[in-house]
């Protein structure tokens, strides 16, 4: 019967040209959008949620699957309810393993900012994948942005390589507990051999502990403070990427009628859906590093370090007064 995590697939059935999957109804949203609605959110309820997560990867592990995109998108509850379980839900890229091998799969897959080194160097992997997919997600669940935020995928990909991250600024991991950090570190372990398994990990202190996280500090403010600029900040970089990309292959003939006095609202109404398009974004298979990514997703570039509200403020002006003058140059 499955598992109280994962999405139940209840029947299929075909026709001529389509293949329809019947799962479970999940009516509770996004895993991200729902602690945003939240009125609090503490570190304990970020390990409540990655238990869950674990709990069912486990479950798959153990009956030779590997999912290959764990990520908040891809995690979904079953009913608007606090109470609701958390479900994997998205298993597109999953394969089932031959439990005799270690390495046995080789095809570049995933989303890049939550896909494993070995992933990108084509070395054969496994299981662990979905471990440092985990990783990644408690580090975001954290403090709002991803572990290998950077400003392309290349360099992302590069950064994934040599685990480049850190819990960095201070002020957004002073709440954050060492056993939480010391849970992430053995997540993002470059090697897959070392990486903790999904049954260690539920036994690992930060998960295993049923006693509440003590004098734990509201993670609210901060999280939803660093997602919501990133993705301000990004999407004007994608319209910016989006104006020159327009400009470059005679994109004007696109644009008729009168041009918006208000280059921001121009912009964020036609542009960027029409880059979207021109670039043909898929969000699972890496872009290369001059394509940018739906501003509406979780986006995983940025400052892996973090970036301080006046950073962020400055980048959006600098953003803002280009963007005034690639408009007054059309």
């Amino acid at each position: 019967m499955g598992h109280r995590n994962i999405l139940t697939l209840v029947d299929y059935f075909e026709t001529m040209n389509n293949l329809y999957l019947v799962t479970d109804l999940a009516l509770g949203g996004e895993l991200f959008d729902r602690i945003c609605r939240k009125g609090s959110y503490y570190e304990s309820d970020a390990v409540d949620l990655i238990r869950a997560t674990l709990s069912a990867v486990a479950y798959l592990h153990d009956h030779g699957i590997v999912h290959r995109d764990l990520k908040p998108e891809n995690l979904l509850f079953r009913t608007p309810e606090d109470n609701a379980d958390l479900l994997i839900a998205d298993f597109g890229l999953s394969r089932i393993m031959d439990e005799e091998q270690f390495h046995v799969l080789t095809t570049t897959c995933g989303t890049p900012g939550y896909m494993a080194p070995e992933i990108f160097k084509k070395s054969g992997h496994g299981k662990p994948v979905d471990l440092w997919a985990i990783g990644v997600i408690t580090y975001f669940l954290l403090c709002g942005y991803t572990p290998f935020d950077r400003d392309s995928n290349l360099e992302e990909m590069q950064a994934i390589l040599v685990a480049d991250y850190s819990f960095t600024p201070l002020e957004y991991w002073r709440g954050v507990s060492q056993t939480a950090r010391e849970f992430i570190k053995r997540c993002l372990t470059i090697d897959p051999h070392q990486r903790i398994t999904a049954h260690e990990a539920l036994s690992h202190p930060w998960i295993a502990d049923t006693a509440p996280i003590q004098d734990g500090e509201d993670l609210l403010p901060v999280v939803k403070k660093n997602f919501n600029a990133r993705k301000t900040l990004h999407a004007a970089i994608d319209t910016i990427r989006a104006i020159n990309q327009l400009r470059a292959g005679g994109g004007a003939a696109m644009m008729d009628g009168a041009l918006s006095k208000d280059p921001g609202r121009a912009m964020g109404a036609g542009l960027i859906g029409a880059a979207q398009q021109a670039r043909g974004i898929r969000n699972n298979v890496p872009q290369p590093e001059e394509e940018g990514s739906d501003p509406m997703e979780i986006d995983s570039r940025g400052n892996a370090r973090g970036q301080t509200e006046e950073m962020i403020h400055e980048q959006e002006r600098r953003i803002r007064q280009t963007q005034e003058q690639l408009w007054s140059q059309r």
